[in-house]
């Protein structure tokens, strides 16, 4: 599932994670989206916008986390916001990685596939 305001933003990963990187995904346009959708798609990994109007990335990572059966569902933080403390931040809230924006839609299938590898994998 990816979590993204920006319509345009949304259009490249999915092309990116879909065409180029086979992923089947879910698009969202809000947090709210995402919790009306989550259970319909039951994501194993979750790409979160930080800054999106209304219910920002933060709080919508707060808002899956307490929804039964997605305590421990990765997510990871996508965004433009990627000063050391914000970083240190995001990890902190939960996240179990951080990409910055802009992305390269060419390599953002092998990131997320690398975070998984190394992150949620393992366990």
């Amino acid at each position: 599932m990816m979590v993204e305001d920006e319509p345009d933003i949304r259009t490249v990963a999915e092309l990116a994670l879909e065409n180029i990187g086979g992923f089947g995904l879910t698009a969202c346009e809000s947090g709210q989206q995402a919790l009306e959708k989550i259970d319909e798609c039951q994501p194993q990994l979750i790409i979160l916008d930080v800054m999106m109007p209304g219910m920002d990335g933060p709080s919508t990572l707060k808002a899956i986390r307490r929804l039964p059966g997605y305590a421990s569902t990765p997510v990871v933080f996508m965004t433009a916001k990627v000063q050391d403390a914000e970083i240190e931040s995001y990890l902190a809230q939960g996240a179990v990685a951080v990409i910055p924006k802009p992305f390269d839609p060419l390599t953002l299938a092998d990131q997320i596939r690398d975070i998984w590898n190394k992150t949620c994998a393992i366990s």
